[in-house]
């Protein structure tokens, strides 16, 4: 045996490793380069074949058809590299099958009007992804789309405009700004053959209310923890006890006979007690990916897909759906053709068991988010008391009571108080 691990004269080789060790998958890239199926015959084949592959030669789908002939596949570049191999092997070889992008190009270039079909296609797509298609409005309510749009049709931009017409971005929206007076900020974008203005109205301030004299009554029991008077009289103080409907701003200021009334308002927070009867299952039903899946390709082109593999029934009794979509793209411009990827992922119901901590700490968590719900975003849980606890049945059954520092502010007229 010599240095390359070789028996020479022998019908057989060392295990190939690095690249040629698997069957290459003859993706995009070697058919871009070009891919060549060639039949050794005469030499020391084995020796060819174990020497291209340690200096990196891509070579796969290497097999005996005769015992005196072998073939592989090889990407163009490293074909014209097989010549000093051959020369010193004593090799021959002979091409049986070519494919990939080069030859493609070479039979194009012998069917001239096929070739010129495919330049005036491409051609095509490149005007037709020049054009502006479609002009979306966002976040417009006062102002009416038909006076954006005519206003943008006013500075040049319409369907059907070519994109190198279009102004820029930046002066195009201070121009519609200044035709727009309720428009605090346009926003244009371009994204392919799609215009989209984006737009801020300016706020008007709102109309002043006619509010009646009224109290600021609590809306439920509660210890006061912050009493901030902008109008009226505060009557309670920080740490007093109320009950729900006693008055804490008073609408009316002055003493008698000199005493006026009115809208009073401010802001009034206490510790609250809220308590919740609390169902917590101690087995809950999770859905997870099984690994199996099945894919389907449609190519897009003007915003509509034409399946094209993939066909047929969703064979998933259960299962998830993931799309991904991918816009051809040339020097920025994105043009309407591309490709979509649906993966159709098979899913399964597992059953979690929980500890019983882990139930309680689930009912506590859904019962804080109800009541946030409820009591407003800036209530602040303080504290959390269990009162009865007890498993039957799968569940967790307790009450639960927590204490909140919330907003306890009600209106009262003083009509109504009179009245009563």
């Amino acid at each position: 045996m010599d240095g390359r691990g070789v028996h020479r004269g022998q019908n057989h080789f060392r295990k190939p490793e690095g690249r040629g060790g698997k069957t290459m998958n003859e993706g995009w890239l070697p058919r871009l380069r070009g891919i060549v199926t060639v039949r050794l015959r005469g030499g020391a084949q084995e020796e060819l074949v174990n020497d291209c592959l340690k200096d990196g030669l891509a070579l796969w789908s290497i097999r005996r058809t005769s015992p005196e002939e072998m073939e592989f596949a090889v990407q163009v570049p490293d074909f014209f590299r097989l010549k000093p191999y051959l020369k010193r092997t004593g090799c021959r070889i002979h091409v049986t099958r070519r494919r990939g992008l080069p030859f493609w190009l070479r039979k194009a270039a012998k069917r001239k009007f096929f070739a010129a079909g495919i330049v005036l296609f491409f051609a095509t797509m490149f005007l037709l992804s020049s054009l502006v298609w479609t002009i979306e409005v966002r976040g417009t309510e006062r102002i009416k789309q038909e006076d954006l749009l005519a206003a943008a049709k006013a500075e040049g931009v319409y369907p059907f405009q070519w994109s190198w017409k279009l102004p820029e971005p930046s002066l195009l929206a201070a121009k519609l700004s200044a035709r727009l007076p309720d428009a605090a900020w346009i926003g244009v974008e371009k994204k392919g053959t799609r215009i989209i203005f984006q737009v801020v109205e300016s706020k008007r301030p709102d109309a002043a209310k006619l509010n009646s004299p009224r109290h600021i009554i609590a809306s439920s029991d509660a210890v006061v923890t912050r009493i901030i008077a902008d109008k009226g009289r505060p009557v309670v103080r920080v740490n007093t006890k109320v009950k729900k409907g006693q008055t804490l701003i008073s609408g009316t200021i002055g003493e008698p006979p000199n005493t006026a009334t009115v809208v009073a308002d401010g802001e009034v927070r206490g510790l609250v007690w809220h308590e919740y009867a609390i169902v917590s299952p101690l087995s809950i039903q999770t859905h997870v990916y099984t690994g199996e899946s099945k894919t389907k390709w449609s190519v897009v082109l003007f915003g509509r897909a034409l399946q094209v593999s993939g066909f047929g029934a969703n064979p998933f009794a259960q299962s998830q759906t993931q799309e991904k979509q991918e816009n051809l793209g040339w020097r920025g411009l994105r043009l309407p053709a591309g490709r979509l990827k649906e993966t159709v992922m098979e899913t399964r119901v597992e059953e979690k068991t929980l500890t019983r901590e882990e139930a309680v700490q689930a009912g506590i968590e859904r019962a804080k988010a109800d009541l946030m719900s409820k009591a407003g975003a800036d209530a602040v849980v303080k504290e959390q008391k269990i009162l009865h606890e007890k498993t039957d049945n799968g569940k967790v059954y307790m009450k639960v009571l927590l204490e909140v520092d919330q907003s306890i502010v009600k209106e009262m007229p003083l009509v109504q108080m009179q009245g009563e």
